[in-house]
């Protein structure tokens, strides 16, 4: 998208005409996307259900934990759905930078549920490591070959998306894939050797993966909230480059935070020189934000201070 390059009076412009493809074009691929996770979404939904029936019929507790990411996946499927259509609503008089914080509190609420869900597995799980119970290997054979079939059929589905939702779904699927496999290799093994263990002990690695990426995704979205410094910018370097740029004497109070992640959003006092003309500040301001764009922070207030000016409040302490 060219924002991880710096670019200059030309380059800047060319840039600008790369982003403002036809409307039409644009609204084109958000109906193709649109389409596609709804058809990812209506699969992972239609074989989240039939697993949890399966698990039932064969007694085996990896394929209800596996049930419960299936569904934890129709939730991110279904956010994706919901996000690309709020996605496209600006700010209003009540959210004036937009819609996009909507989806942390979604994933929150995603995170939770999973973890709850993940903790019942291993009080269904435990106590079948230590006192296996029969599983009926035939019905895992057939629900594992319905796994590579319904979640390979969503993935391919969303694969080579242009939406950064869909990649990221179509990723998620894939490794369903890849967890239906082994499940298949664990069913092969109890039906030839009789180690009904195995299935407790694959419905736990199933869960500590889930609940391993529980906890990052919600020390992540935690972070967001708290308003830190995006883990893709460093915030001395944003410094650093605004002091070099023409006219620029000093640079302070300096916040930089992340609205969902991905859309950061910065405010900084810039000292100029008190003998520099309206134009000259204009271009300060200008070069800052075009600066600011090639590390995706979106949203820039910049203050403009003399060597002179305090803009401390007048209540404030000096020192």
């Amino acid at each position: 998208m060219g924002l991880g390059h710096s670019h200059g009076p030309g380059d800047g412009r060319h840039a600008h005409h790369a982003h403002d493809a036809p409307a039409s074009d644009r609204s084109a691929a958000r109906a193709r996307s649109a389409r596609n996770l709804w058809i990812a979404f209506l699969l992972n939904l239609a074989f989240s259900i039939l697993e949890v029936f399966g698990g039932l019929w064969t007694n085996s507790v990896a394929i209800l934990a596996d049930a419960l990411h299936d569904f934890g996946d129709c939730m991110t499927l279904g956010l994706a759905l919901l996000m690309q259509r709020l996605a496209a609503r600006g700010g209003d008089a009540k959210f004036s930078y937009g819609y996009q914080r909507f989806s942390l509190l979604a994933a929150f609420l995603n995170g939770v549920i999973l973890a709850v869900g993940a903790t019942w597995i291993f009080f269904e799980a435990i106590p079948r490591l230590l006192a296996p119970e029969p599983v009926y290997a035939p019905g895992m054979l057939a629900m594992a070959a319905l796994g590579v079939l319904f979640n390979g059929a969503a993935a391919l589905r969303l694969h080579g998306g242009a939406s950064l939702n869909e990649r990221l779904a179509s990723w998620h699927l894939w490794e369903d894939v890849l967890g239906w496999i082994a499940v298949l290799v664990a069913a092969a093994f109890v039906h030839f050797t009789g180690l009904h263990v195995v299935d407790p002990l694959l419905s736990i690695v199933f869960n500590l993966f889930i609940l391993y990426n529980v906890i990052r995704l919600l020390y992540s979205v935690t972070r967001v909230f708290l308003q830190s410094v995006p883990d893709s910018v460093e915030l001395a370097h944003i410094e650093t480059e605004m002091r070099a740029l023409p006219h620029v004497e000093a640079v302070h109070d300096t916040r930089l935070w992340s609205l969902d992640g991905e859309s950061h959003v910065l405010s900084a006092h810039v000292v100029v020189g008190a003998d520099r003309s309206a134009d000259e500040i204009f271009a300060v301001k200008k070069s800052i934000k075009r600066m600011l764009r090639a590390h995706a922070i979106e949203h820039a207030t910049i203050e403009i201070e003399r060597p002179e000016e305090d803009c401390r409040p007048d209540s404030a302490p000096t020192h």
